[in-house]
């Protein structure tokens, strides 16, 4: 008989819709979150004997999220640490797992000036991300976001590239740069003020994408990563995933009419796709908290 022997298994229930309002005064605050939990530990029993003696149900695990919410969220990062230290702490066989999270922001409706006390719209292009992972001992978290769309109408080119009888790109030094910035990064300790932290490595993604002239998309992840890196020491590694939005001059000359860059034709696809990952010297360059992360990040 063959012999069998279970590897690496998790479990739990994704994608829990939670949204928490504090209203301790007339002016309510809004959090809007996505949240994933999967235990790991020993669940050898469940998978061969059938014996469901530690399994956490994922209803529980539901029940639990919406349960810590009513004492807030505050960060999606110290939301799911605690998610997580009460599933290993309360569970003597859950050893570690993963806690994710998708944050969605609200901003107040304006009227007449002033931001309403109580009603929102949806903001911004962007998500906020957040990842949690418990293996023992050790605490890893990795924030980030996704569908950051940037786009800057000129310094901005593309040359220098091998051609062969395949290459039907002409070389420019003047185009349009555009992408959906997905961003995640991996802290080096746990206290840290994320919100403070994620609002400023926003902040400097924005400013690495706008500062320099860009010689291709790689050449300006590596401007926004340095900025990032260079502002957080608390921060070893941050990874970039980036189709290349491609925006093409449309020929007018048909028609009589010149077009010095100025009306395009925004293609969806086929698309390029730029993805990268930088690290402090002598960081891990394979760190096992990407384990299980969907794509390059």
């Amino acid at each position: 008989m063959t012999e069998i022997i279970l590897g690496k298994n998790q479990y739990g229930k994704a994608e829990v819709r939670v949204v928490r309002v504090t209203r301790d005064t007339a002016r309510h605050e809004i959090e809007d979150l996505n949240v994933t939990s999967q235990l790991r530990g020993d669940f050898t029993d469940a998978h061969f004997q059938g014996d469901n003696t530690h399994v956490v149900a994922t209803d529980t695990q539901k029940n639990t999220v919406y349960a810590f919410a009513k004492d807030g969220i505050g960060s999606p990062e110290e939301y799911l640490l605690r998610l997580g230290r009460h599933f290993t702490g309360e569970f003597d066989w859950v050893s570690g797992g993963r806690w994710e999270a998708e944050q969605y922001t609200w901003q107040r409706i304006d009227v007449d000036g002033q931001g309403h006390d109580h009603s929102f719209v949806r903001g911004g292009t962007e998500t906020r991300t957040a990842l949690v992972e418990i293996d023992g001992e050790q605490t890893t978290i990795i924030a980030g976001l996704t569908d950051l769309k940037v786009l800057k109408s000129t310094e901005s080119g593309f040359v220098g590239y091998p051609k062969d009888r395949y290459t039907t790109l002409k070389e420019t030094t003047d185009r349009i740069l555009a992408t959906s910035v997905t961003a995640k990064w991996r802290y080096n300790r746990n206290d840290v003020d994320f919100n403070e932290v994620f609002a400023d490595v926003r902040r400097l993604l924005l400013a690495g994408f706008a500062a320099n002239y860009s010689y291709a998309l790689q050449n300006t992840l590596h401007d926004m990563a340095e900025a990032v890196l260079e502002a957080h020491p608390e921060i070893d590694e941050i990874r970039f995933s980036t189709p290349n939005s491609h925006h093409f001059v449309v020929d007018l000359s048909p028609f009589g009419l010149e077009n010095p860059n100025e009306v395009f034709y925004a293609a969806d696809r086929p698309y390029g796709l730029i993805e990268a990952s930088f690290l402090r010297d002598g960081a891990d360059a394979d760190h096992r908290a990407w384990d299980g992360v969907a794509g390059f990040c």
